[in-house]
């Protein structure tokens, strides 16, 4: 008998030799599934914006999903991020019987493996061709000059990015290194006036809406306002993101 699959944290997954009903609590993940199978997907959170028409059942949030509800649609796989969303809850999906796959990627390689063991693994699907597209678009290492910037991803109070995180390797791709990438906290409060040196502030619209009127006012260094999507979700963004954010970057003012 062949062995369960693993997902991104080694955990075996109980996945079937058929899969046809898959809830997803990430929305880069419901994006990446949609667009490669679309039908498959019965569940997603309220905060799955893509695709657009994307008509399924709708499980709360990503850190308080509607766990008998999800049972109740009787998926065949549950996905989730390690990051995004909370242990307790994803136990409580195992416990009552279910497949739940975990990703947890903080690389674009990374991300782009872990996509591919997901689907073809997890989901029981053939590899996509937007990830292979995807693939080619990141292959090529960036050579240009290098910028330092801070990442917020909240005020009030302000938080920004830290070490270890997929949204820091996208833009060290782009030749923009995080100033906190050293920091021994993910995404710790900032002092703004205590920050390290650097030349670029990045901000993106999720999951604070920053924007040209509310962010950019409290830093003396040029502000980039990005697409958060591109920036910080994994899948069939990836495809387009590096385009996307090396001319929003460009826009830095």
């Amino acid at each position: 008998m062949a062995e369960d699959p693993r997902d991104d944290l080694g955990r075996p997954v109980p996945v079937p030799a058929r899969v046809e009903r898959v809830v997803s609590l990430v929305p880069s993940l419901t994006e990446a599934v949609a667009a490669s199978a679309p039908g498959l997907l019965v569940g997603a959170t309220k905060w799955c914006t893509h695709p657009a028409d994307l008509d399924v059942t709708r499980v709360r949030g990503t850190k308080n999903p509607d766990v008998d509800l999800i049972v109740r649609l009787a998926p065949d796989l549950v996905i989730a991020n390690a990051e995004e969303n909370r242990e307790p809850d994803l136990e409580a999906l195992r416990a009552a019987g279910l497949a739940v796959w975990v990703t947890a990627p903080t690389t674009v390689p990374g991300a782009l493996t872990s996509l591919d063991r997901l689907l073809r693994h997890g989901c029981r699907l053939p590899r996509p061709r937007w990830l292979d597209e995807a693939a080619s678009v990141w292959r090529e290492p960036y050579t240009g000059p290098r910028r330092r910037a801070v990442i917020p991803i909240w005020r009030r109070p302000w938080m920004a990015v830290g070490r270890d995180t997929f949204t820091g390797d996208v833009l060290a791709r782009l030749g923009v290194d995080n100033v906190l990438a050293n920091h021994p906290e993910r995404y710790p409060r900032i002092d703004i006036a205590a920050l390290p040196p650097h030349d670029l502030v990045v901000l993106p619209d999720e999951p604070y809406r920053f924007s040209r009127d509310d962010g950019p006012e409290a830093f003396t260094a040029p502000a980039a306002c990005v697409c958060g999507r591109h920036l910080t979700w994994y899948g069939p963004s990836l495809v387009t993101a590096r385009e996307l954010l090396t001319a929003q970057l460009a826009h830095a003012s």
